[in-house]
C-alpha cells in the first residue's frame, strides 16, 4: 500500500453547455476543468465531485467516457490521467422539528449508481439541476437510497454556522440519523480534530478534511493523506470505515483561527467575539451575532479535554499556495512550471530550491507553512484570517 493525497469536497459551477450548477461557484468550474486541475496543477490523486447528480454533468461524462478521456475503474470510480474521480452528491436535509438544515455528502461508486441516484433524488427535489438542494424526503429514505446504490453519506462540514448538523441544528447526531451507518464527518474551515475531539460520540468516527472548492483555485485548500491499495471509490470505502488496514495518515487544513468561522463575529459592528455574554455583543450590545465554531463548540462539547482514539492521525496545519503572503499567480505559475504540482511544492521541495524560483522570503514562509509555524489573525463571521509575515 502507498500514500494518496485526497480531496472529496469540489462543486460544479457550471455544465459544459454553460447552465448554472452551484450558483455560487465560478463559471469556470466545469467538470472538465476540475479534473484537468486536481491532476495537473494540484497533484490530488483522488477528488469527490458533489454536483455529478446535474444532468448536465452527468451528459458531459458520458460524453468524456464515449471519447475516452475518462474511463471506470473496477473498484469504482473514474480516472483522468493521474487523478481518480468519485461522483458525489450534497444535499440540504430540513429538520422541521428543529426548524433548521444541514448538508450531506453522498458517494457512489459508478456513474449509473450515480444515475439512479438523481432520479431519485429528482422526485424529491425542486430543481435537480442544481447543486444542494432541499430534499423533501426523510433521513431514513436518504440512508436507505445511499446504501441501496451502494453509496457512502457522511454529514458535511460539521460545525460551520450554516447549513450543519452541530453548526445550527442540534447538540448530538444521534437523533438525526442512524450513526452505525456513518463511517466518517467532515469537519469543515475553522475547526481540526482537536476541537472536535471534545464531542464523545465522534470517538468511532474518521474525520475528513476537504476543500469544499468553490473555485478552481480552491481545490486542495484542505485535503488528507490516505493509506490505500490504490486510487478507487473501494479502497476510499474501506479507509473511511477503517478496514483491512486502509485509513486516513493525515488530515491536512488551515489553522482553525484562520478558518473565516472560527471566532463569532458582531453582524452590526464587525467586531470578533472570543467569550460572547448573554448572546449579546460586548461591544455595541446587538444581538445579531454570526456564531464562531470555537463558540459553539463551547456550548455542545460534552468532554472538557479533547479524547483522541487511537485512529486519530495527526492534523497537520496547512494553507494552499494562494495564501501565501506575496505569492501572486505568476509566481505561482512559476512554482508549477518547475515542480510540477501544488502538492510537490508543498511537501518536497526544499527551501533552497524554492528560492531560486520565487526568493528566500517566499521560500522560508512556504517552509514555515509546510512546518505548521505560520503566524495569523484570527478570522470569524465569514472573513479569514490573515498570514503575518516578519
Amino acid at each position: 500500500m502507498k500514500s494518496f493525497f485526497v480531496d472529496l469536497h469540489i462543486h460544479i459551477g457550471r455544465t459544459f453547455h454553460g447552465q448554472a450548477v452551484k450558483i455560487t461557484a465560478s463559471r469556470n468550474l466545469t467538470l472538465s476543468n476540475i479534473i484537468e486541475e486536481a491532476s495537473e496543477k494540484k497533484g490530488m490523486d483522488m477528488i469527490g465531485i458533489i454536483d455529478f447528480h446535474s444532468p448536465g454533468v452527468l451528459e458531459e461524462v458520458d460524453q468524456l467516457m464515449e471519447q475516452g478521456v475518462v474511463h471506470a475503474l473496477d473498484g469504482g470510480g473514474l480516472r483522468y490521467k493521474n487523478t481518480t474521480v468519485l461522483p458525489g452528491c450534497e444535499v440540504e436535509m430540513r429538520f422541521e422539528e428543529l426548524r433548521c438544515a444541514a448538508h450531506f455528502l453522498t458517494y457512489f461508486p459508478t456513474v449509473e449508481r450515480m444515475k439512479n441516484f438523481s432520479h431519485w433524488l429528482a422526485t424529491k427535489v425542486k430543481n435537480i439541476h442544481l447543486s444542494t438542494q432541499r430534499m423533501y424526503a426523510s433521513m431514513q429514505e436518504l440512508q436507505e437510497i445511499v446504501e441501496t446504490e451502494q453509496g457512502i453519506m457522511i454529514p458535511a462540514h460539521v460545525f460551520t454556522p450554516f447549513k450543519s448538523v452541530y453548526g445550527n441544528c442540534a447538540n448530538s447526531m444521534k437523533g438525526l440519523l442512524d450513526l452505525t451507518k456513518i463511517p466518517a464527518i467532515e469537519l469543515g474551515l475553522s475547526s481540526d480534530s482537536e476541537m472536535a475531539d471534545h464531542i464523545s460520540e465522534l470517538y468511532d468516527k474518521t474525520f475528513v478534511t476537504n476543500s469544499d472548492a468553490h473555485s478552481l483555485a480552491k481545490i486542495g485548500r484542505e485535503y488528507q493523506k490516505m493509506w490505500l491499495e490504490e486510487c478507487n471509490f473501494a479502497e476510499l470505502k474501506q479507509a473511511l470505515w477503517r478496514q483491512n488496514g486502509r485509513k486516513v495518515l493525515a488530515n491536512y487544513g488551515l489553522q482553525p483561527k484562520l478558518g473565516k468561522y472560527h471566532y463569532t463575529r458582531c453582524a452590526a459592528c464587525d467586531e470578533l467575539i472570543r467569550e460572547e455574554s448573554e448572546q449579546r455583543c460586548p461591544y455595541c450590545g446587538h444581538t445579531s451575532l454570526i456564531k464562531g465554531v470555537f463558540n459553539r463548540l463551547q456550548e455542545i462539547a460534552d468532554l472538557k479535554q479533547p479524547v483522541h482514539p487511537p485512529h486519530r492521525p495527526p492534523y497537520v496545519y496547512q494553507v494552499p499556495l494562494e495564501f501565501i503572503p506575496n505569492l501572486g499567480p505568476k509566481k505561482i505559475q512559476a512554482l508549477l512550471a518547475a515542480y510540477q504540482t501544488e502538492m510537490k511544492i508543498l511537501h518536497e521541495v526544499s527551501q533552497e530550491d524554492l528560492s531560486q524560483v520565487v526568493g528566500e522570503d517566499i521560500a522560508r514562509t512556504i517552509i514555515l507553512n509546510r512546518e505548521g509555524n505560520i503566524s495569523f489573525v484570527e478570522g470569524g463571521g465569514g472573513k479569514y484570517g490573515k498570514i503575518i509575515t516578519h
